[in-house]
């Protein structure tokens, strides 16, 4: 598998916000994404040809039962089954931040994973496999990135799709004010849209460093 990088930091979005993981960031992307924050990790040859057993040598040696494994698009590459089931087997924790493009069903109820709906501003939206809208079970997480005129596609797809999952709202980086993202929410909750599982969140690595730094 081609590797970027692989490092131990905190998540700074999604359901183990705060939590000290160990990230594998895999190097190729099937998509491209206006706003993409990891523009060094797209390509197939950004990285270095990693076995399985050097990812997992580097890996223990952070000491973190939480595993992100992120790229690019971790669920293109052909070993990424045997990669999680021998994290799985050493009792490894594991989230997959995947893109929303690539079929999720074999991933449900084996690992946490944080999936994107990319909105029109990405101008990847028709890329969307949208059955895996609600493939994704109570305890994963469904997270749009936003500006002010993405809003209006998150409030469709709330009120279209039976989301079971929570469901994360993060601003596309100094594209539009906060409170805004707090407002639509509020009037998303007086339409009769069930907000129980609905959240804003800011990405804290880009807070705590800059936001620019890698290996964070």
């Amino acid at each position: 598998m081609v590797v970027n990088e692989i490092f131990g930091s905190i998540d700074g979005e999604g359901l183990r916000t705060g939590e000290l993981a160990t990230f594998i960031r895999l190097a190729g992307c099937n998509l491209r994404c206006s706003y993409c924050d990891t523009l060094y990790a797209l390509n197939s040859n950004d990285g270095k040809q990693m076995t399985i057993e050097e990812i997992i040598s580097e890996v223990e040696k952070y000491k973190n039962k939480n595993i992100t494994i992120t790229g690019g698009e971790p669920l293109i590459h052909d070993q990424i089954d045997d990669l999680i089931d021998e994290l799985i087997s050493r009792d490894y924790r594991i989230n997959i931040e995947t893109n929303g493009a690539v079929d999720i069903k074999k991933y449900v109820n084996r690992c946490l994973i944080t999936m994107d709906y990319k909105t029109p501003s990405s101008l990847m939206e028709n890329q969307m496999i949208l059955d895996n809208l609600e493939k994704l079970t109570e305890g994963d997480v469904l997270k749009f990135v936003v500006n002010e005129k993405d809003l209006p596609t998150v409030k469709e797809i709330l009120s279209k799709y039976k989301i079971k999952s929570y469901v994360y709202i993060s601003p596309i980086f100094n594209e539009i004010e906060l409170p805004n993202i707090v407002e639509y929410m509020k009037l998303m909750n007086s339409e009769g849209i069930n907000m129980d599982k609905v959240r804003m969140q800011v990405q804290l690595h880009k807070i705590i460093w800059s936001p620019d730094m890698k290996g964070v």
